[in-house]
């Protein structure tokens, strides 16, 4: 089912203005998206205000977060690309595992998870990103100190 998709960004007279608008994407990749707390494009970080549906498009709102150089795509996978990173900025948030998939749905299955387990331990959800420059989703984690 394709969908039509737009980020709008609150200026300073508290009005929304379209950024970005996608006419035909999917919806599992609207759900995964919306379920990024982070949205990266041409190096601008914005964050996610809230979200809605008007008559047949999903909105995402956003304020700018901050503003870095423009990163490039990593690789040229089909797959679909999930960092999973600790979230500890003193750190630049060390990538903990990359895993790969075919679908959104498979992403969105793990960005919506509060809890996930790898490397012996289990990590609890701190929020997401889709990064469009690099064209990741990443998944930002804190160590709960629960071994398995």
């Amino acid at each position: 089912m394709k969908s039509l998709l737009e980020y709008r960004l609150l200026k300073l007279n508290e009005t929304y203005h379209s950024i970005y608008h996608y006419e035909s994407i999917d919806l599992d990749q609207v759900l995964a998206r919306r379920e990024c707390e982070f949205f990266v494009k041409e190096g601008v970080t914005y964050k996610q205000r809230s979200s809605a549906i008007e008559d047949d498009i999903h909105v995402i709102y956003v304020d700018e977060y901050e503003h870095a150089p423009k990163e490039e795509k990593e690789s040229d996978s089909e797959y679909l690309t999930l960092e999973v990173r600790e979230l500890n900025s003193y750190r630049n948030h060390p990538l903990l595992t990359l895993k790969s998939f075919s679908n959104h749905l498979e992403v969105l299955s793990y960005l919506g998870a509060v809890y996930t387990y790898f490397n012996g331990q289990e990590w609890e959800r701190d929020s997401a990103e889709i990064d469009e420059d690099r064209k990741v989703y990443v998944l930002y984690v804190t160590e709960t100190g629960v071994k398995y």
